[in-house]
Formats: structure tokens, sequence, C-alpha cells
């Protein structure tokens, strides 16, 4: 094990692009850790595009590699888990499981959770899984990321401003994890978007006149 440590990622998989753990498992190793990725969906792209091929996989199949790793003494060199998206219910309940089983193991293991749900409004995971984050993960989690809309989500809050992101963030910081990043903020409102979006059609209109 390295002086930076060893982390058990748990992400998804894409074929095209760079997300879930394509994304990170190749940064951490360049700042010194190893780094043990399980993949929780295999996909041909991102569910952004209008649509996706591939396999989402189930909490059993989670559980076997667990406990293989476990059988081989290898759960014991993990100092951080970290986890991103996750497609399925039984997926997230056995992290759940997992992560319980590390803390065991190493109970100064630090779980680092992006609770992966979706943006600008739009859910892409069950909607399922909003309830066991906000109920089960927030809880056990060390250092949340969620973005704007997630955060919205966990905390059952609209925010619209600053003040409403620092509420936020103290809402979740309330139920156990020690640093809440909340990773991007619209803050435009929607009067302010609409005279915005007033004075484009406005100008567009001048300058074709």
């Amino acid at each position: 094990m390295t002086e930076s440590g060893r982390v058990l990622s748990i992400q998804s998989h894409t074929v095209h692009g760079y997300v879930g753990n394509k994304c990170a498992v190749f940064p951490l190793q360049l700042h010194g850790f190893e780094v043990d990725p399980i993949n929780s969906v295999q996909f041909s792209n991102h569910t952004g595009y209008k649509s996706w091929r591939g396999e989402v996989l189930q909490g059993e199949q989670l559980w076997a590699l667990v406990q293989g790793l476990h059988e081989n003494e290898l759960l014991e060199g993990y100092t951080h888990v970290l986890t991103g998206y996750i497609g399925s219910v039984s997926f997230l309940e056995t992290v759940l499981r997992s992560v319980e089983l590390l803390k065991r193991v190493n109970p100064h293991i630090a779980f680092f959770c992006d609770p992966v749900m979706g943006d600008h409004g739009k859910l892409y995971v069950p909607e399922a899984l909003v309830a066991i984050y906000a109920e089960k993960v927030v809880p056990i989690a060390a250092v949340l990321t969620p973005n704007q809309f997630e955060a919205e989500m966990l905390t059952g809050s609209e925010i619209t401003s600053l003040k409403a992101a620092s509420d936020a963030c103290k809402d979740l910081h309330s139920r156990g994890p020690h640093t809440v990043i909340i990773t991007s903020l619209t803050l435009c409102s929607k009067e302010a978007a609409t005279k915005a979006a007033a004075t484009a059609a406005t100008a567009a209109t001048a300058a074709t006149a």
C-alpha cells in the first residue's frame, strides 16, 4: 500500500466517454493512491445520451466480489471507499452492507459518496434510490458531493440562493458527513431568467430590423 492509501472505487463503467471509474481511477493513481475498481454498471455510454445499452449490476454480484476480497484478507488494506453512479436498489443496499463490513475491518476507513441521482431537475436512476441515499447512505458518509439537484432531493428543499445552499449543507452536515460539497449551482431566479430571455429576444429583433 502507498502512503496515500488504497481506494475501493465502486462506480459506473462506460465503453465510450469518461465517467465513473474511467475518470476516477487514473487521477487517483497519479496522486499516489492504489485503486481497486468495481463497476456498478457496464453501459455503452452514459445516460445523458438519448439511449444506452448494457448491464446494471445487482447486489448479489457486488457481494460476491466483496466476499472474494474478504476471504483472501484483501479488505484490510483499504483506507478509502468511493461510490458514484449506482443503478439498482439491491446494489445500493449491498454497498451499505459492504461499507459496514469494511468499517469492521478498518474502523478508520473514510467513505466518500457522490450520490449520483440526476441533474437539472431530472432523475436518471430509479426513484427508490433517493430515500435510501437520504435515510441510510448520508448518515454513514464522511464526505458527500451532491450537485444542486441531488442536494435538493436529499434535503427536500429548493436551492435558489447561496444562503439556501449553505442551509442545505448544514442540514446534510447534521446528519453525519463532516464534509459536504455541492459541486454545481445555478442560482439565476426564474424571474431573472425570464427577463434575460426577453432582453435577448428584443436584442435579436433589433439586430434583424
